[in-house]
This record gives C-alpha cells, sequence and structure tokens, in this order.
C-alpha cells in the first residue's frame, strides 16, 4: 500500500478543476437546448467565463506539476500504463477543450467576457476557423467525459481494491475520517 499523498496544492487543484469540468460538461451538454434569448446568452457567458478560468487554472496546475512530482501509481504495470496514459490524455483534454474555445469564441462576432471583463481575442470574424475550433472543442469535450469516466473507474477500483491510492487525492479531512491518514503533506 503507497502511503505517499499528493501535495495540498495538487489535491485542491484537482478537486476545484474536478468541478468546474462536471459542470461545464453539464453546462455545454445542456445550453445548446436553449431557445435564443436572455436565458441561452447567459449560460453562453457562463461557459465562456469558466472556461477560461480553466485554461487558467491547467496553466497553474501543469506548472505545480512539474515542480512537483506525483507520488508513484499504484497497481500492476499494465495499470499503471493505462493510468499514466490516461492522466496525459487527461491534461491534454483540459488544455486543448478551454483553448479551442476561446479560439473559436476569438473568431467569432460575439464579445468575449471574463465574468463581465472584456477579453482580447487573437482573430477576427470568420466562420469558417470559428467553425474548425468549435469541432475541436466539441470532439474534445466528448473526449474528455471518456476520460473523465475512465479516471473515475479506476479510482472507484482502487478505492475497492483498498490499495490507498484514492486516500492520497482525498482531502485530509476525509482520510482521517476513514481513518488512513498518514504522511500528509502541505
Amino acid at each position: 500500500m503507497n502511503s505517499a499523498r499528493y501535495t495540498f496544492p495538487a489535491v485542491l487543484l484537482h478537486w476545484l478543476m474536478a468541478g468546474l469540468v462536471l459542470y461545464m460538461l453539464w453546462l455545454g451538454v445542456t445550453m445548446v437546448d436553449l431557445p435564443k434569448g436572455p436565458d441561452r446568452t447567459a449560460a453562453y457567458g457562463l461557459h465562456k467565463s469558466f472556461g477560461l478560468l480553466l485554461l487558467g487554472l491547467f496553466f497553474v496546475r501543469f506548472g505545480w506539476r512539474l515542480r512537483h512530482a506525483p507520488p508513484p501509481l499504484s497497481g500492476t504495470g499494465w495499470e499503471r500504463k493505462v493510468a499514466h496514459a490516461t492522466h496525459h490524455a487527461l491534461y491534454l483534454f483540459l488544455l486543448l477543450t478551454p483553448l479551442a474555445g476561446y479560439l473559436a469564441s476569438s473568431f467569432s462576432t460575439y464579445p468575449l467576457k471574463f465574468f463581465g471583463l472584456d477579453v482580447i481575442k487573437l482573430g477576427w470574424p470568420d466562420e469558417g476557423i470559428q467553425g474548425g475550433f468549435k469541432l475541436i472543442h466539441l470532439y474534445s469535450a466528448w473526449i474528455g467525459m471518456l476520460l473523465v469516466g475512465l479516471h473515475f473507474a479506476g479510482a472507484i477500483k482502487n478505492a475497492l481494491r483498498r490499495d490507498g491510492s484514492l486516500q492520497r487525492m482525498l482531502p485530509c479531512r476525509c482520510v482521517q475520517k476513514l481513518n488512513t491518514c498518514t504522511d500528509v503533506e502541505q
């Protein structure tokens, strides 16, 4: 059983981004069916704002990860390879999806705002370029849903196996309630 824990900032960024990603996936799927009007406009504005926030958090998280190696993965050789590949694919999803969304918005005629503040757009109105980035954004989000499901299934498998992997990423209070809080690094 591996008891080495992720650092507190890594745990915080993981759960903050996990919650935002799940919300964004839900919002992205539901907002497209809203009729045109203020509710749809508000949903799209919120989706873009949280997308920009996730893009910024990605760079913070990636920077932290470069300087702080994660604890070793548990499991057999093939399980570690699958987990390693899934983590890399999740990082690509966390970068590519909001970046493609930002670029799609940069080539639209609509203003781009971050919670009401104007954001610089790197493009100009061009439906063709915008459409390409929208497709990348869409397909990346659907692949991301599959990756999130795979990651969740792996976490459940490890929890059922009681190998300590899940506890390494839980906030310490949750781990203490499970009586497995060891080697807490904060």
